[in-house]
């Protein structure tokens, strides 16, 4: 087959989980498919070390400053008339030719739409709608995805197909590295994370009062920080309590080291279609604290200290479990690390190549 690829997403510098979803699928796919020929669309021009030189790829620039997707690609498989379109994030062109395949991460918008703008909340309702009709196959990154899909779009099922993204690369960190990443982000020894965009969604308001709640309460251990570690997203409110430091943006070579120097990761949700952080601790073996609601419990499974995101007692009680009760730290690190070995670039990319060529 000519497989067209929507891969503007990956060159950006700043990469979360939706651009880092279509780097590693895409370098996965190119890796275990010595078939089929693929032609990735760039907006910006890629670094020369993003997709290793592959015989069955063909990189195309197509620059254009608006409306990329629905102009200056979808013009370009009008001419090419590719036997299949992949989009690796929930937006198809609105007028293209021949069958596609869509990724739908996920509904965050429709359950908490105060975490978007209108505009952009009306765009990303209308263009995952439209995608998820016109999509002769989707990807969904789990479970939880499929069912909003079915329940909110009424999308038949049987075209909808969950494959779980890869979590690889990161391993525990050596103790030097953990020292070079607190110095660098100016962290204590002592730390719990939180790894992610701080915008409303992340619950990052009440994990703060949690935290307070526990701090006061637990006076001996006040020299533990609450480390908020992503950049501020939309309609993030000023974050004042003793003890929570902000570090910005994490690099990507830092981002093992500040994990396994965590005592847990903090990452009570309000959704998640895929909460990578979660899989990414359990892979550091740092013990994880999330919430019981969306994808969350179906990635975690019994190796996470799962709570009600909307109880801050609750979150409180769990921070302080995970601090002291060394027995139920051990056994949730030794379960992450098992149920992270679940997630891998390669099986997403078989399950994905399968579905590809069933179509």
């Amino acid at each position: 087959m000519r497989i067209a690829v929507d891969a503007s997403r990956t060159t950006r510098a700043q990469r979360t989980g939706t651009e880092n979803y279509a780097l590693n699928l895409l370098r996965a796919l190119l890796a275990s498919d010595l078939v089929n020929q693929y032609t990735f669309y760039f907006r910006d021009t890629p670094d020369t070390q993003l997709f290793p030189i592959h015989q069955n790829m063909n990189a195309r620039i197509i620059p254009f400053k608006r409306m990329w997707t629905h102009v200056r690609l979808a013009a370009a498989l009008w001419r090419t008339h590719p036997d299949l379109t992949f989009v690796p994030a929930h937006t198809l062109p609105f007028a293209f030719p021949g069958r596609s395949v869509v990724t739908v991460h996920d509904l965050g918008y429709i359950y908490f739409p105060q975490a978007h703008t209108a505009t952009g909340r009306r765009y990303l309702d209308w263009t995952t709608r439209y995608s998820a009709r016109r999509a002769a196959a989707i990807l969904a990154d789990s479970e939880a995805t499929k069912r909003d899909l079915v329940a909110n779009y009424h999308t038949d099922p049987r075209k909808i197909h969950v494959v779980y993204p890869g979590v690889e690369g990161l391993t525990r960190a050596p103790a030097n590295e953990i020292a070079r990443v607190r110095a660098k982000y100016h962290l204590p020894e002592r730390y719990l994370l939180f790894l992610g965009t701080l915008q409303p969604r992340k619950n990052i308001t009440r994990l703060v009062l949690a935290y307070r709640a526990w701090r006061e309460a637990h006076p001996a251990d006040a020299n533990i920080a609450l480390v908020l570690a992503g950049r501020r997203g939309w309609l993030t409110l000023q974050i004042e309590a003793e003890g929570v430091i902000e570090t910005g943006f994490i690099a990507d070579a830092d981002v093992a080291a500040l994990y396994s120097g965590a005592l847990a990761l903090v990452f009570p949700s309000l959704y998640e279609g895929f909460g990578f952080p979660v899989i990414e601790a359990m892979r550091c073996g740092t013990p994880v604290l999330t919430s019981n609601t969306s994808s969350l419990p179906e990635l975690s499974g019994d190796a996470a200290l799962l709570v009600d995101p909307l109880d801050v007692a609750q979150i409180a009680e769990g921070i302080a479990c995970l601090v002291t009760d060394i027995g139920m730290r051990e056994r949730f690190i030794a379960n992450g690390y098992a149920q992270a070995a679940r997630f891998t670039w390669s099986a997403a990319a078989a399950r994905t190549l399968q579905i590809f060529n069933q179509l």
